[in-house]
């Protein structure tokens, strides 16, 4: 939660009903509405609810292609301003172009060792910075029964790393640098095989995908508890694309099997952002699109109250 238009100096005097301190450019709107708001409880005429699209500045990882680059051209054209970060130099800059010459960091998130001095460089540079958007990911098909020990192991690894870890660390380190603004938002991008492991020639990355699920679950709740104790909203959002026409399956006997072509219930990136905006301007915690929409109903329609009684909610 945050105080609409007013920032913390200004609501605590508010709260102690004392104008006589208020200085600086919000002393007019205090004087003016404090008479207005008097008669209210100093949580009833505070608070309102920090939207997901309320941020003004947002890092996507994973942002030179595929979906990530469609969340950034939608920002973008919303007139917020974007950061993209990824492995490869050449597709970043080739959409940093795309995107009006939006800034751009080279960075493997599985290379969690670099991530403390990423996080200190970008928050220096763009101290606006409101937004985390996990995006970067691998899927690698990886069977016990055909592959060494060796190879399995260093191929789960490091997909794990850049699954898991990396938007782990990205978004706890990002936490102290969020908690100075009135309200932020973190963005991770899970899948309808999280919720279903329904691919089983890619287990590793469909675990990865259940702990991200499993994940923002919690770490929204963690943050909503110290967001009603008066700390600063942090919104956690997640998203959770069906198959969607991407490189994603590049190391596949068929990269192309998540085309429409090849798989008719596949979405088009197009399709895939048309539901993802209309769940974001809803203000929804948790996003599916397309066929995957109706999992995560599902989902939650069996499992959703259970949890939110677990996590005390109402």
């Amino acid at each position: 939660m945050v105080l609409n238009a007013f920032p913390r100096m200004t609501a605590e005097i508010l709260r102690r009903n004392d104008i006589s301190t208020a200085t600086g450019p919000h002393k007019g709107k205090s004087l003016q509405l404090l008479r207005i708001y008097l008669s209210y409880s100093p949580l009833q005429f505070a608070i309102i609810p920090f939207k997901t699209l309320d941020f003004k500045s947002a890092l996507i990882t994973g942002g030179g292609g595929g979906i990530g680059l469609a969340f950034a051209e939608y920002f973008v054209a919303q007139g917020k301003s974007v950061i993209i970060c990824g492995r490869t130099e050449s597709k970043l800059q080739d959409a940093s172009k795309q995107l009006h010459d939006c800034p751009y960091y080279v960075l493997d998130t599985g290379n969690i060792s670099a991530i403390p001095a990423f996080i200190k460089k970008i928050t220096g540079a763009h101290p606006e910075l409101d937004c985390l958007i996990n995006n970067a990911g691998v899927q690698r098909p990886l069977n016990v029964n055909e592959m060494d020990v060796e190879e399995f192991t260093q191929k789960a690894d490091q997909e794990i790393a850049i699954n898991i870890q990396g938007p782990m660390h990205l978004a706890v380190g990002l936490l102290p640098h969020f908690r100075t603004k009135t309200g932020a938002v973190i963005m991770n991008v899970s899948s309808v095989l999280g919720f279903i492991p329904t691919s089983v020639i890619n287990p590793v990355y469909n675990g990865t995908k259940a702990w991200v699920h499993f994940w923002s679950m919690n770490f929204r709740t963690q943050l909503e508890q110290a967001a009603s104790s008066g700390g600063p909203t942090i919104r956690v959002i997640e998203i959770a694309p069906p198959s969607v026409g991407t490189d994603l399956h590049r190391e596949r006997k068929d990269p192309n099997d998540n085309k429409k072509d090849k798989n008719p219930s596949a979405l088009s990136v197009q399709e895939f952002m048309d539901d993802v905006v209309k769940a974001w301007k809803e203000d929804n915690d948790v996003i599916g699109a397309g066929p995957s929409q109706k999992v995560v109903e599902r989902w939650y329609g069996e499992f959703g109250s259970d949890y939110d009684k677990a996590a005390g909610k109402k």
